[in-house]
């Protein structure tokens, strides 16, 4: 006689429609659990609700009856501080934390700390913050950027059950200021750099208590009136006050909240993200799946500390015990770190990839003759091999790409790419020139930090991977941009996610929290995905910050944005419209080598790149190259900008256009650009009067 299970499987079996359009989808039996899935390559997909039998949310294929919410291999490690007693306990003697700043301010060979030496620091340091009356729970401002003392002090946080409250220095004095009364924090770390801004509105932040100051010296620590209830000590005072006075450590519980990271934003005041230790450790230990360090790799430590996508990365790498090395602070010297260091693993950002590949392929066209046809052979030849999944001939790495992965110091063998898309050319690029496994990943602080990654075997390009082990996946229709779940041939909306990585919610902000976790637990992120073929997911476009124009079309700015920044003029693009118009304007940040290389082609004589960015035959010539790439990427006619306006200077985080993940401040660049956008749309109204063509 058929088994009740059986006659539900065959049942459930007879209803499925593979989203993937994959014929060896099968619904499998857990005989243990009576759960099913359908398999989907490198995702499975489960009922939402068995009553309503819509089969919509993903999760990995490595575990797909239960999420991940601790390391397989160390269920014991609940909280960061377990962490990091496991890895100061297991890996005593290995160097951990490295710098090559001397205490005299001069750069040379990078010192290390080893991971015991660190573990006595932080006992220090939390013995000192006890000593000076900082109460447990409370919050600790951390006001610099990274360099080993960042990492120490956010193990003294875990160890006595502090909340570490990052604090970006690129924010500015008024978003400090901000921080640290909305979060009420009970001390602040900075440095001298940092101090004075401290000190400017200390008597606007009352909840703080104390200052520390990493890197400065004793005698030159401000003596502040006692009115004023605020000390200022040095890091090494506060260690040597801590060691003198130790305090046992006062270990948080799981569900304990860790930090608190404030999200600069497009728009308003900075949002605090409550992110517990559960949720950080559930996150790193579904990565932990996909991904194996050891001791012996080296990693460079430069993306902002204040940033999740860092700070996850370091509570990995130390579960592995691999050893951290810190470039200088100048970005512009991160290669001369790196070949010093020569890291075995690098994170970064597609803006520093894109830069990566914008050299090598501009070297390589101005080469000419033999040696770009000697590219391009060993180029096609590696990549042929890599998605055939075999090896290529070791000739062309000694031809020719040994050269460029010297450029990272030569030992890179895992690279990954995050905080905005990277664009399948950068990413086959990267796999063939440094020869090493290159993985992108989806993610975002509200969900401690990955959603989705790549598996480190998938050799296609064009995607983010399936959702992390700790997570499940699901994308809710938004009708008003036409996005559904039943969409064909792939599956599209916003990308919702759930799971123990979801944060607890906005600090002291109810009502923005309702906003984007719902009744269920579904955080919305507000991103657009696309169930591709195989369980992949795709990021195509963003839902916050749509618009309609004046004839009721919606438009994605972002995803427009990201279109136009493939062309080789563009290097950073605001798209701008509004419901009184009815078509797009843009303002381009130019790339200045690619324009002056063409106006020396083109006989356009200049004195600056601000002159060269007001000669119209420029102007015509970006925008039918963005034209151009437009065509290709499929833009809708209404989606194509009608007028551009070519500037020289970058949208950077000092001029107020950029937030701290290098996103641009849609509103305060609308104000920025305001005169030049009212220019634009007088331009587009004039030519559509006279039935010229624009540009």
């Amino acid at each position: 006689m058929e088994s009740k299970a059986s006659r539900r499987l065959q049942t459930i079996q007879s209803h499925i429609t593979s989203a993937a359009g994959d014929p060896q989808s099968t619904v499998l039996p857990n005989q243990t659990a009576g759960e099913f899935f359908t398999e989907q390559g490198y995702s499975v997909v489960l009922p939402e609700k068995l009553q309503t039998g819509k089969w919509n949310v993903y999760r990995s294929a490595t575990s797909p009856l239960k999420l991940v919410s601790r390391f397989p291999d160390h269920p014991d490690i609940s909280t960061l501080h377990d962490n990091f007693v496991y890895a100061s306990e297991t890996f005593k003697d290995y160097k951990y934390l490295g710098t090559r700043i001397r205490e005299d301010g001069t750069i040379g060979e990078y010192k290390w700390t080893t991971y015991g030496e660190a573990a006595t620091a932080r006992s220090a340091i939390g013995s000192g913050l006890v000593a000076h009356g900082i109460p447990k729970g409370s919050c600790i401002g951390l006001y610099f950027i990274n360099r080993p003392e960042w990492l120490i002090v956010d193990h003294a946080c875990s160890a006595y059950s502090y909340i570490s409250v990052p604090l970006y220095d690129t924010l500015g004095p008024d978003a400090v200021k901000y921080i640290v009364n909305h979060s009420s924090s009970q001390a602040v770390f900075c440095v001298p750099q940092t101090l004075h801004i401290l000190l400017s509105f200390l008597s606007e932040i009352p909840s703080v208590r104390l200052i520390v100051v990493v890197g400065g010296l004793d005698e030159l620590m401000p003596s502040l009136p006692s009115a004023s209830g605020v000390k200022v000590v040095s890091f090494s005072k506060l260690i040597s006050q801590g060691s003198s006075n130790h305090y046992p450590f006062c270990p948080p519980k799981p569900d304990d909240v860790a930090t608190i990271c404030y999200t600069s934003g497009t728009t308003g005041t900075p949002k605090g993200a409550v992110l517990s230790h559960e949720s950080m450790i559930a996150n790193v230990a579904g990565g932990s799946i996909g991904i194996k360090f050891y001791p012996s790799d080296v990693y460079i430590s430069y993306l902002p500390l204040a940033h999740i996508y860092e700070r996850s990365n370091q509570i990995l790498l130390a579960y592995y015990g691999g050893s951290v090395g810190f470039y200088q602070g100048d970005n512009l010297k991160l290669l001369d770190d790196m070949a010093e260091l020569r890291p075995t693993v690098f994170c970064s950002v597609p803006r520093l990839y894109n830069r990566v590949y914008d050299g090598v392929m501009n070297a390589v066209k101005s080469s000419g003759g033999l040696k770009e046809r000697l590219f391009n052979a060993a180029f096609n030849a590696k990549r042929q091999a890599l998605l055939k999944g075999k090896n290529a001939s070791p000739m062309w790495d000694r031809l020719v790409f040994n050269k460029i992965k010297d450029k990272l110091g030569g030992r890179v063998r895992f690279m990954v790419s995050g905080a905005s898309p990277l664009s399948p050319d950068v990413m086959d690029f990267l796999k063939v020139c440094f020869g090493c496994s290159v993985m992108e990943g989806y993610g975002m602080t509200e969900s401690s930090c990955v959603i989705t990654c790549m598996n480190v075997n998938d050799t296609l390009s064009g995607h983010v991977g399936a959702p992390n082990p700790a997570c499940e996946v699901k994308l809710e229709d938004v009708p008003e941009m036409n996005y559904t779940s039943d969409d064909q041939p792939y599956p599209r909306g916003e990308i919702c996610v759930r799971g123990p990585i979801v944060f607890k919610g906005y600090y002291k902000d109810e009502v923005q929290t309702r906003e984007v976790i719902d009744e269920e637990g579904w955080l919305h992120t507000g991103d657009i995905g696309l169930w591709a073929p195989g369980g992949r997911l795709k990021i195509i476009d963003r839902k916050k910050n749509i618009f309609k124009l004046a004839q009721g079309e919606y438009i994605a700015p972002e995803k427009i944005e990201n279109v136009y920044v493939k062309s080789k003029f563009v290097a950073q693009c605001f798209v701008y419209g509004d419901s009184f118009n009815s078509s797009l304007v843009a303002i381009v940040c130019v790339d200045p080598d690619m324009l002056k290389a063409f106006a020396v082609q083109n006989g356009i004589k200049f004195e600056s790149l601000e002159q060269l960015c007001n000669d119209q035959r420029a102007r015509t010539a970006v925008l039918a190259d963005m034209d151009a790439i437009g065509k290709e990427a499929q833009l809708r006619g209404f989606e194509f900008a009608r007028s551009i306006t070519l500037i020289a200077e970058p949208f950077t985080m000092e001029n107020g256009l950029l937030t701290p993940t290098f996103k641009v401040k849609r509103p305060q660049a609308k104000a920025y650009f305001a005169k030049a956008i009212e220019n634009m749309y007088e331009e587009v109204s004039a030519s559509e009067s006279s039935g010229r063509k624009l540009l």
